[in-house]
């Protein structure tokens, strides 16, 4: 029972923390190529189109891949650079708490990490290659 309690809450953990991503990453969409890359560009971020493009799909494709549980070491590794980019680009002078502070990018970058290398049963992850290392774990030791 311990190991679906623990899919479970891996599952919610995701699901959050996508949603989080996914509703900042929409944002950017809406704001366009051209609004992200100048939002980039004002506060100093270099290759600021890239980093705009980066930000727009790392943010809504990414954000459903983790939702879903796919490529979950890649993804939480790309939203914790991220995370990092934003807390030295954006948060860091507001310090930790208050206005603008950088307490829930950091914890965002945190969580991604962490869930990102360990999604639960309950992803494509381990649907597609889970599975597999788990019967061949048990023909070896069989």
């Amino acid at each position: 029972m311990y190991d679906r309690v623990k899919d479970v809450t891996l599952l919610i953990g995701r699901v959050a923390v996508g949603v989080v991503f996914l509703a900042h990453g929409l944002q950017k969409w809406d704001a366009g190529l051209d609004g992200v890359t100048g939002m980039m560009g004002g506060i100093g971020v270099p290759l600021p189109t890239l980093s705009a493009l980066f930000l727009i799909v790392i943010e809504t494709v990414g954000a459903v891949g983790f939702i879903l549980g796919a490529a979950l070491p890649v993804l939480g590794v790309l939203f914790a650079v991220d995370m990092v980019g934003a807390i030295f680009w954006v948060h860091l002078d507001a310090g930790l708490t208050g206005q603008g502070g950088y307490e829930l990018v950091l914890v965002l970058g945190a969580a991604a990490l962490a869930l990102g290398f360990n999604g639960g049963r309950f992803s494509l992850d381990h649907l597609l290659v889970g599975r597999r290392r788990a019967r061949k774990a048990e023909l070896q030791t069989a």
